[in-house]
């Protein structure tokens, strides 16, 4: 099991989906990603994303500056 880390901080739509496609796509399963993003849509991407790839959010956090995710890759 490893630890991905993505700073998405800054890309907007679809940016941060794009490149948590991308890094589930080369991990393993029981891979985790941890994603750091500023667009405020992403909640709700990250956990459509989620349900549709099978893939499980761990974690979810919004703060004023920042949205952080936690993936496990299935």
């Amino acid at each position: 099991m490893a630890e991905i880390n993505l700073n998405c901080k800054g890309l907007q739509c679809p940016g941060p989906i794009m490149q948590v496609f991308k890094a589930a796509k080369e991990a393993q399963a029981g891979d985790v990603l941890n994603v750091k993003v500023t667009d405020r849509g992403f909640s709700k991407d990250i956990q459509a994303w989620c349900k549709k790839t099978g893939n499980e959010l761990l974690d979810l956090n919004e703060t004023d500056t920042e949205i952080t995710a936690k993936i496990l890759k299935k």
